[in-house]
């Protein structure tokens, strides 16, 4: 048996940045070399129908009772684009509380102070970075989760609902279900493992859609600009500077939605900002869009209808209305989690999940607890205890069933 912590070990070596400026699925193919080992991998432990496509998904199954309802569990195998996900530097660290010491050379120290809930991790032995990129928990701790669930059912002969695996590349820039085989999928309803702390079961989830602002200016020398000059970069600055401070992500909580630019490059003929839209509330999530659209209509106005270019992208939308009819599938769970010493918590999601997409097209899939925290970040960490934890619950998930 290969233990959850030498899986995820493993996985994190592997770069899987996912880039959303890419047209093609996946959108690296790096990913394709993380989703051929793992299908050796499931292969090696008798998972015989493993394999990848030719999008970077990989499936497999594990049979069991045929009189049980086939469960499906999802991961997704790339981590974000915002902070370098290679040559990850992991260590493990047996916490006894204060602050901990990520990169001597660099003087780079995680603190209770900036990241309280390293004070409910004391005395587990948690797994950390060099302070120089992300780990990956997101979501590579859902993939070794699942795995070593799936090689558990495998190994013990203990009776078990039929398990339906995948795996998805590029879920981090959107794109995770847009290519997902639904239809040979198979399951009765599935979950993803993407989640967070111990205990976080969602079945709410941001309504999302991305931006693109295309700016368009007229370079003239500065010396010789006076009435002739459009600068792209300062449309751009007043564009940006028409959504409203109050609906950035650093000032919202709980169910507030937000407008976050992401990003900028360009100069004085073009630029491009990037943005995200995201709310619970459909009626909210509209209005932000309609703001934008507004703003956009307000520039050209100003500057002339050639002077700026805006797309806007549905995302997914909130699962909330999908796993209603069905709150079942949630029970179960919360029971899964409680039966091996878990206390469930509903949370919304301040983002999403592939299992909000996958749920609109007719597979209720809430999200599950991994264990991690911090995500996204050079500051990242997952405890070892706490993987073993949501393993336990993933077994207990698929063996006892109604």
């Amino acid at each position: 048996m290969t233990s959850v912590t030498e899986r995820f070990l493993r996985y994190i070596s592997f770069d899987t940045q996912s880039d959303e400026n890419s047209p093609t699925c996946p959108s690296t193919d790096k990913q394709k070399v993380l989703g051929a080992a793992i299908v050796e991998e499931m292969l090696a432990m008798g998972i015989s129908d493993a394999h990848m496509d030719e999008h970077g998904y990989v499936y497999g199954t594990v049979p069991g009772d045929p009189n049980l309802p086939t469960i499906g569990l999802i991961a997704h195998m790339d981590t974000a684009p915002g902070c370098s996900g290679a040559d990850i530097k992991a260590k493990i660290v047996e916490y006894g509380g204060g602050d901990i010491c990520l990169n001597e050379e660099q003087g780079i120290f995680m603190s209770p102070v900036d990241f309280p809930s390293l004070n409910n991790h004391q005395g587990k032995h948690l797994i950390v970075t060099d302070g120089t990129t992300l780990l990956g928990a997101d979501d590579k701790a859902g993939v070794a989760e699942i795995l070593t669930a799936a090689e558990r059912l495998i190994t013990s002969g203990v009776n078990h609902a039929t398990l339906k695996i995948g795996f998805t590349p590029d879920e981090e820039i959107g794109r995770g279900a847009d290519k997902f085989n639904l239809a040979d999928f198979g399951a009765d309803y599935a979950y993803t493992s993407d989640g967070g702390a111990v205990g976080g079961i969602e079945y709410e989830n941001f309504n999302a859609a991305s931006v693109k602002a295309n700016f368009y200016g007229r370079s003239i020398h500065p010396g010789s600009s006076k009435g002739k000059m459009v600068n792209a970069i300062v449309l751009a600055m007043e564009y940006a500077g028409m959504m409203p401070p109050a609906q950035r992500p650093e000032h919202t909580e709980g169910y507030e939605g937000f407008i976050h630019l992401m990003g900028i490059e360009g100069d004085v003929e073009n630029t491009t900002l990037n943005f995200i839209i995201r709310d619970h509330d459909m009626d909210k999530f509209q209005a932000k869009k309609a703001l934008m659209e507004s703003a956009a209509a307000f520039i050209k106005a100003k500057y002339g209808q050639n002077a700026m270019e805006l797309t806007i992208r549905d995302s997914y939308f909130n699962m909330k209305q999908c796993i209603e009819p069905c709150m079942y599938v949630v029970e179960r769970a919360m029971k899964a989690m409680a039966a091996v010493g878990m206390t469930p918590v509903n949370v919304p999601i301040r983002g999403g999940t592939d299992g909000a997409r996958l749920s609109y097209e007719g597979l209720p899939c809430p999200n599950l607890c991994t264990g991690g925290e911090n995500y996204h970040g050079r500051f990242e960490y997952i405890p070892v205890e706490d993987m073993e934890l949501c393993v336990d619950m993933l077994v207990e998930l698929l063996t006892n069933v109604e």
